[in-house]
């Protein structure tokens, strides 16, 4: 499998996973410990130049996701824990926290 396509394949779950537990209280909790032991496995998975490229952008989504979850779970829920081993930057203030621009976007004048 190409590494575009493993690199896809993580940051699509990891998008999904922040927009599931975005401010949510109920949560099936069956399905989050796998999806968080697969993204914990995929993310080992990926080559170190992957991951250093995308951290900082990573630090982000799942930095929103754990603020969520912790939420919801608690600080010291599995989940929580496995998400921060992914997490090399400091979190995000909250699960708010969208200020950063996308690369796509044209500077402010």
């Amino acid at each position: 499998m190409h590494i575009y396509t493993k690199l896809y394949d993580f940051a699509a779950s990891a998008g999904a996973l922040e927009g599931y537990v975005y401010h949510r209280k109920k949560l099936d909790m069956k399905a989050i410990p796998i999806w968080v032991n697969n993204l914990a496995s995929a993310y080992q998975h990926l080559p170190s130049e992957t991951r250093t490229e995308v951290q900082s952008l990573l630090d982000q989504t799942i930095g929103r996701a754990i603020r969520s979850l912790a939420s919801a779970l608690g600080e010291d829920s599995e989940a929580v824990r496995k998400l921060r081993t992914m997490v090399m930057g400091p979190l995000p203030e909250s699960a708010d926290d969208f200020q950063k621009k996308k690369w796509f976007e044209k500077p402010s004048p």
